[in-house]
């Protein structure tokens, strides 16, 4: 059945990176075959894989930024983040870790790298070596049988096995949760998941990632009603992203007049996500909510929210004069380089939903490898959540008669504009998408 492999590290360089290494090269490439071999039998399903993250998570231009401008040569400055010159690698292109392929090749060069998460490291797996998996604690076994979920399935080109693992959010974990080499959890989303009320209703991972309708896995398989879907829709989706977060706007007047105090409740419901949004790479990820006044002559001002007064509540308000990200300068070894804006191009006095990260001066950072601390808040909306924001604002002078409107959007990002631009990603890696809005209309009286 083809030499078996654990694959764990407590974290990227609890352990010494000399030991990580070990894990590797245990395998040749010829033992994996390349996933477009998959598509005579299973097209339909290979046609979903191609458009996922999954076969995006080694080729993605933020995950290339990351790794070959800020992880690989940061862990060749610091023994402390060492292994991450390879720790990476284990989830992002497990292929290339498998076969000692450390550092990979750029995307650019089309090395076997490029596959990312392919079909075979997937339906090779067969468990892991922890009760709650984090750091790419999965057990691999490569040869001739394939792993899913079916216990009737049989294929003319592969030997069938079931795996109850596969099945489990578990599986998910093995990448989906991690621990820095500082002993920061900087992903948690199957943590997330477990201390929420999805799970303890059953409702898993793959239920709301990988839907299920009528078909064939395979053309020469049976018709079934529960086909899983591979196109792993989160946070890089749009439609997924749509609607994900309900939002309702109270105000406490309906007739005001220039001088009036407009008190303003908007209130946010995360009906929709079984885990905090945002997740996974909280540290770089942003969900901001803006809220406007539009007079009747269009004139738009820009409503600031009320402080709570929780402790770390200052990195959860976009201030435009806040800089951070310094520790990128350092890594890149630039001059002069003072840092970029916090919140990037986030509206003044917007409420931002974040878990913030902070490296080992202090200082706070998107290198999730390079985190020591992300406990100073988290003002992130869990699974069936409700946030309610105040606004209060006096209605100044000059404003229009006639109807206000006011709207709040609710936006997100993958990575905040100021470090898109910087490291010069495509604009949409970090423009904003829109997640949901909320109106309503006041009257603005003589």
């Amino acid at each position: 059945m083809g030499k078996k492999l654990s694959i764990f590290v407590v974290a990227l360089t609890l352990i010494a990176a000399t030991s990580m290494a070990a894990e590797m090269g245990k395998f040749k490439e010829t033992q994996f075959k390349k996933p477009s071999s998959c598509s005579g039998c299973h097209k339909e399903i290979y046609k979903e894989w191609q458009e996922s993250m999954m076969a995006k998570s080694f080729t993605h231009a933020w995950d290339q930024a990351e790794y070959y401008k800020l992880a690989l040569p940061h862990s060749e400055q610091l023994d402390k983040v060492a292994g991450v010159k390879a720790g990476c690698i284990g989830c992002h292109s497990p292929l290339a870790f498998l076969t000692g392929d450390i550092p990979p090749k750029p995307a650019d060069e089309n090395s076997r790298a490029n596959e990312g998460v392919s079909c075979e490291i997937c339906h090779y797996i067969t468990g892991s070596t922890e009760k709650e998996p984090f750091n790419f604690s999965f057990v691999i076994e490569p040869g001739r049988t394939k792993y899913g979920n079916r216990k009737d399935a049989k294929s003319p080109a592969h030997k069938t096995a079931y795996s109850q693992f596969m099945r489990t959010p578990e599986f998910c974990a093995t990448c989906h949760d991690e621990q820095s080499p500082y002993g920061a959890w900087v992903k948690s989303t199957y943590r997330e998941w477990k201390a929420g009320p999805y799970a303890k209703e059953g409702t898993r991972c793959q239920d709301c990632h990988m839907h299920y309708s009528e078909g064939k896995s395979a053309s020469m398989g049976k018709k079934r009603d529960d086909i899983a879907h591979h196109v792993f829709h989160g946070s890089h989706s749009k439609t997924k992203l749509k609607g994900a977060v309900d939002i309702a706007l109270y105000a406490n007047k309906e007739e005001l007049r220039p001088g009036d105090k407009l008190k303003l409740k908007a209130v946010l419901f995360n009906g929709k996500v079984g885990h905090m949004i945002p997740s996974g790479s909280s540290e770089e990820r942003m969900l901001w909510l803006e809220v406007w006044a539009i007079d009747a002559n269009g004139k738009s001002y820009l409503l600031k929210v009320d402080k709570k007064g929780f402790p770390g509540e200052e990195y959860t308000i976009s201030d435009p004069n806040a800089i951070e990200y310094q520790a990128m300068g350092e890594i890149m070894k630039l001059k002069d380089y003072k840092g970029l804006k916090r919140d990037g191009d986030v509206p003044a006095g917007s409420r931002i939903f974040r878990k913030p990260f902070f490296d080992p001066k202090g200082r706070m950072t998107i290198c999730q490898w390079y985190t020591k601390d992300n406990t100073k808040v988290d003002y992130r909306i869990g699974p069936r959540e409700t946030k309610i924001e105040t606004y209060t604002w006096r209605i100044p002078e000059g404003v229009a008669k006639g109807e206000l409107t006011i709207k709040a959007n609710l936006l997100y990002s993958q990575v905040p504009s100021s470090v898109g631009k910087f490291l010069g990603l495509p604009e949409d890696e970090y423009a904003p998408i829109l997640v949901n809005s909320g109106t309503m209309v006041v009257k603005i009286e003589d």
